[in-house]
């Protein structure tokens, strides 16, 4: 039976690419956080305008959801600009980056930390009201979900929602420690393990979302800001279109019917189409919680030597 959101009961989930169907899967690019650092002898200047230089050869429009702890000196600063004038939207990751499914941070704690990150924000000419949850966690009971959806609908805010979501952060962190240790190491092993394990996940989610939606949505892949993504972004946007994906601006991705959902599983978040999956309560053989992290790709990193 059809929900509002036209979800349907699933079939049997199969993990196959889907370029046998006759519209191709969409995906957008989105950066968590904005890092100000520099890794090693990638000064973050330099880094950070080679991650928009790779944007602007493909022509996509992302979005950069900021935290805003590390934004008021010289270098935050220096990073929010950068995008905004590179036409790159500004929105809102908390101030504190803070984990609103601890027990330690109330409903009141966490409007604080949106309304923070916003003045500083708002500024931009770029700046866009979506809400993206850190750790992707929406709240650990039921008075803070809703307390805090109300909050975001008072303010204007939209969730930004992410429908892949993947260990490129950990993968950046192997990276950058492998880099400490030799500043000449050979990367292409990491450029490999990035880009497929990227697409393995994209499958995965892309799967549970045609079974659920039997159509075929805009995605929106969760990534970091961070020198993973600088070094290997062009690589990984021609592995997307080489599987037949088409990559698509964030803006556009977010106009899909999909991101007005609202799942109710309690704890609330991860991403919305493993929410929604978890929600349906046909998929628990193939759900894992958390849905990812760097636990499950230690073992596949550590076999591979990277």
């Amino acid at each position: 039976m059809a929900t509002a959101y036209g979800l349907t009961n699933p079939i049997e989930l199969k993990l196959q690419a889907q370029s046998t169907q006759a519209v191709k899967p969409k995906i957008a690019f989105t950066f968590d956080d904005g890092s100000i650092n520099d890794f090693g002898e990638y000064k973050l200047e330099n880094w950070n305008q080679r991650l928009l230089d790779q944007l602007k050869k493909n022509k996509l429009k992302a979005i950069l959801f900021s935290a805003g702890a590390n934004k008021s000196g010289p270098k935050g600063k220096y990073v929010l600009a950068s995008w905004n004038k590179a036409g790159h939207l500004i929105a809102n990751h908390t101030f504190s980056h803070v984990n609103f499914n601890s027990k330690q941070v109330s409903l009141d704690d966490f409007k604080l930390e949106l309304l923070k990150n916003d003045r500083l924000i708002k500024e931009y000419a770029n700046y866009a009201p979506y809400f993206r949850f850190p750790y992707l966690k929406e709240g650990d009971t039921k008075e803070k979900v809703e307390g805090f959806r109300a909050f975001m609908k008072q303010k204007g805010y939209r969730n930004g929602y992410v429908t892949i979501d993947a260990s490129d952060w950990y993968i950046n962190t192997r990276l950058t420690e492998r880099l400490k240790e030799n500043p000449h190491a050979d990367l292409s092993g990491y450029r490999s393990y990035y880009k497929n394990h990227l697409l393995n996940r994209a499958l995965y989610y892309d799967s549970l979302a045609y079974q659920l939606t039997k159509r075929r949505i805009n995605h929106v892949l969760l990534l970091h800001h961070n020198l993973a993504v600088s070094l290997f972004l062009n690589d990984l946007i021609s592995h997307f279109k080489a599987n037949g994906w088409e990559v698509i601006d964030a803006d556009q991705a977010y106009t899909d019917k999909i991101y007005t959902a609202m799942p109710t599983p309690i704890p609330a978040g991860e991403s919305l189409i493993w929410a929604l999956a978890k929600e349906s309560g046909q998929f628990e053989s193939v759900l894992r919680y958390p849905a990812e992290d760097g636990e499950y790709e230690k073992p596949l990193m550590d076999k591979l030597g990277l």
